[in-house]
Formats: C-alpha cells, sequence, structure tokens
C-alpha cells in the first residue's frame, strides 16, 4: 500500500464549497476514498452534539529495524517521543506498531498507557502507511470512549501541557500551526508558523510534519474511524483539507505543541531524499536569542 496521492487544489476548492452547500452534490464530484469518508462523516454529525473526549492517543508507526541503519538510536528517539507523553497531565494512550517489539526501558516498559501493535505484512516497500492503516483498525478494541486521535511520529515530541490543553478546550480538532523544526546535525531550532509580513517565506508547522492534527473521535460512529484511515494515507498536507471536508473546525493549540527532529540519520523523510529543504529552513528562521531556546528545551525532553 503506497502512500495515496493528494488531490488538486482546483478539485479541493470545488469539494470543500459543494459539502458547505450539500455533501450530496459534493459526492457527484468523482470524490476520491478519503473525500467520501469525510463527506459520510460530515453527515453522520450534523446536528449530532459532540461528546466529551476523555483521553488523547497516540498512534505511532515504527520503522522496522530492517528498513534502518542504527535501530538502537531509532529506540532511543522513540524513547524520548513516550518521555514527552508521560510528562503530560491528563488521560492518554499510545500504540506503536512495529514489526517487533521496541525494547524500551523497564520504566517504559511497565507503563501500561503504551502498548505495541504487531505488524507482520511482508510486502516490500515503505511501510508506514500500512502501519497507520492497521492502528486505525485497531481502534474499535482500544478506544471505548470519545477521545482525540493523533498520528505521531516516533522521533517527534509533545510540549508540556498539550494533552491538558486538548481535553480542556474540547474542540473538534487541533492543528499545529506552530512547533520547532531542530536540525539534530547542528543543534539549531526554528520556530515554523504561518507567514507573516515581516516572514512572508516561513511555513506553518504542518506542512513541514507529520505530526500535527489531532480530531476528536467517536468510537460510536463507524464513519469516524473510517475517515480517520482514511485520511492518514495520505501526506500530512492533506489533513487540514480533509477535516474541513468533514465538516471539522481545526483550531491552534495555544502554544508551540510539537518538537520536530530532523537531520539525525534515520527521519523518514531522510530515506526518501526529502530533508535538504527542511535543513534550509531551519538556518533561514533559526531561533537566535538564548533565552529563547532555553525555554524551548524545558518544555521537551532533550533531544
Amino acid at each position: 500500500m503506497a502512500q495515496v496521492p493528494a488531490t488538486k487544489k482546483m478539485k479541493r476548492r470545488a469539494l470543500r464549497l459543494a459539502a458547505a452547500v450539500s455533501p450530496a452534490l459534493a459526492g457527484k464530484l468523482s470524490p476520491v476514498a478519503s473525500e467520501r469518508a469525510a463527506l459520510a462523516l460530515r453527515v453522520a454529525t450534523t446536528g449530532r452534539q459532540r461528546p466529551r473526549a476523555e483521553q488523547v492517543l497516540f498512534l505511532i508507526p515504527l520503522v522496522g529495524p530492517h528498513h534502518v541503519g542504527d535501530w538502537e538510536a531509532v529506540i532511543a528517539r522513540l524513547a524520548q517521543t513516550l518521555e514527552s507523553f508521560r510528562r503530560q497531565q491528563g488521560d492518554w494512550k499510545a500504540v506503536i506498531c512495529c514489526q517487533e517489539r521496541p525494547p524500551l526501558s523497564a520504566a517504559l516498559a511497565a507503563d501500561a498507557r503504551i502498548s505495541w501493535l504487531p505488524f507482520d505484512d511482508p510486502t516490500p516497500g515503505n511501510d508506514k502507511w500500512r502501519k497507520l492503516a492497521a492502528l486505525c483498525d485497531h481502534l474499535g478494541k482500544i478506544v471505548t470512549t470519545p477521545s482525540y486521535v493523533m498520528s505521531f511520529d516516533a522521533d517527534d515530541m509533545l510540549r508540556d501541557g498539550t494533552v491538558a490543553e486538548m481535553l480542556e478546550r474540547q474542540e473538534a480538532g487541533y492543528l499545529v500551526e506552530e512547533g520547532y523544526v531542530m536540525d539534530h546535525a547542528t543543534g539549531d531550532v526554528a520556530l515554523a508558523g504561518p507567514p507573516t509580513a515581516a516572514l512572508p517565506l516561513r511555513k506553518p508547522f504542518w506542512k513541514l510534519c507529520g505530526s500535527c492534527l489531532a480530531l476528536h473521535h467517536d468510537p460510536a460512529l463507524p464513519q469516524s474511524a473510517d475517515f480517520l484511515r482514511k485520511m492518514t494515507q495520505h501526506e500530512h498536507r492533506m489533513f487540514p483539507y480533509l477535516a474541513a471536508l468533514a465538516g471539522r473546525t481545526l483550531v491552534p493549540f495555544r502554544r508551540p505543541a510539537v518538537l520536530y527532529v530532523l537531520n539525525h540519520g534515520e527521519n523518514f523523510g531522510a530515506r526518501r531524499g526529502r530533508v535538504g529543504f527542511k535543513t534550509r529552513f531551519v538556518q533561514r528562521f533559526r531561533i537566535a536569542d538564548a533565552t529563547e531556546v532555553s525555554q524551548v528545551a524545558e518544555a521537551f525532553p532533550a533531544p
């Protein structure tokens, strides 16, 4: 299963406009599977009060050891990701999908909030999207109450207080518009965010990193899990569009919510030769103020 191609921007605009009038009308514009799932969820939730989310669930597709050169380094970064969850206040769970159970520390292995979903699909090639599909198929077995669901890469970290913010605000979904990007090779950190008059070339975080969207999931609605499964088969820059097509109003977090560490040698993008422009982004928008860099370090486990 390969990544599903993005819909052309003009088609996206047409579908969003049509859906605002009638999902049935949008359905006549030849939507792809993810768009049909979004429209179905839109219909299912129209006029329905959104139940209160009780927890946050993180779905982690972990690269298998046969695809990397340094499995121990991959596990070390996964441990930091999980530690960023353990620093949170509020109810959360994390499910790791991988061919092998990751050898975690005793503390992490004993944490009942962290579980492993075995993956045994032998199909050759990149399996990230097949793992995300497996994780979404697994939702019915692990989610019994309304929750926020967030796909999360195993080398990113969540800012302290983010789980509590989600559970306190109770929005339909959260989009990481502002977040930090760190070049592991240099130690430099940049703030990604929407472009401004002073920074017209800056990019929002969700265009750079897949750990960028948390959506409300109601297990009582089969359309919710189906939408999450089909949405996560796309590249993350499609996420906000598909959420909007599903009638989900996304809000930004109050603070930069995620730290994306790149250029450490085992990034998914590096295996596809797509890290160069992100390292240039870090240099262009590097945070030079030492006090601000120190504040970032306090909000996340040290990478």
